[in-house]
């Protein structure tokens, strides 16, 4: 029986082919326990603490991970006509524009890991959240050019087709998502990106995110 300190991550298992897990204390006593499990280990930590116990016990640096927030009030829009937002569309298009855009995740920096099971993690992901109703397509003269995808006030996934990319068109495309966000009676936005994602960390900073929190993310792997 697994204790607190220790849960699985049930969402992660069928697309790494492991066992799946994340540790829920920063203690001796939670990493001696995933000494004892086979499988993939994802513990989050207080970039201050530190990483001398997690070195001991196979854990390894993969990410770290900022949480912006925006209050409605802080919020600067930016608007481009050309740009709406479709509620209904295609499943296999938004995964389409999905692949190889994840390079910056955890998953895709972690060097023990397959590529194609990273990839797996977020095609499943983005699934159930089209499953939900909560991925937008995002469309620039009617054109889709990517897709925004959430949960009540967090932004989880999004994406761009290559040729809609380096056209400075993502603060416009994330205005209008998160505009229409606030619109359905939020108070706040919040998402969570990589430190090393230095483009994503400027937008969203000139959309009026203040950033709240930074944990560094270890995984380790006992097969």
């Amino acid at each position: 029986m697994i204790q607190e300190i220790i849960r699985e991550t049930p969402w992660d298992k069928p697309a790494l082919g492991l066992d799946t897990y994340e540790l829920l204390d920063h203690s001796e006593e939670a990493l001696q326990k995933s000494e004892r499990l086979k499988g993939h280990f994802t513990i989050k930590v207080d970039p201050l603490d530190s990483k001398e116990l997690l070195h001991q016990y196979g854990f390894y640096y993969t990410d770290t991970l900022l949480t912006p927030v925006c209050k409605k009030d802080r919020f600067t829009p930016f608007v481009d006509e050309k740009l709406t937002l479709l509620p209904d569309v295609n499943r296999e298009e938004i995964i389409a524009i999905s692949k190889g855009a994840y390079d910056h995740g955890r998953f895709h920096r972690d060097f023990k890991l397959e590529r194609n099971g990273a990839d797996q993690r977020y095609d499943n992901w983005l699934n159930q959240l089209y499953d939900e109703g909560n991925v937008w397509g995002l469309l620039y003269e009617d054109d889709l050019a990517g897709f925004f995808a959430f949960s009540k006030n967090q932004v989880l996934l999004q994406a761009f087709k290559p040729e809609y990319q380096g056209r400075g068109l993502a603060k416009y495309f994330w205005s209008r998502a998160v505009s229409s966000l606030f619109e359905e009676g939020h108070k706040e936005i919040k998402t969570s990106i990589s430190a090393a994602n230095l483009a994503m960390v400027n937008l969203v900073a000139s959309l009026g995110f203040k950033f709240a929190d930074a944990v560094d993310v270890y995984h380790k792997l006992n097969k």
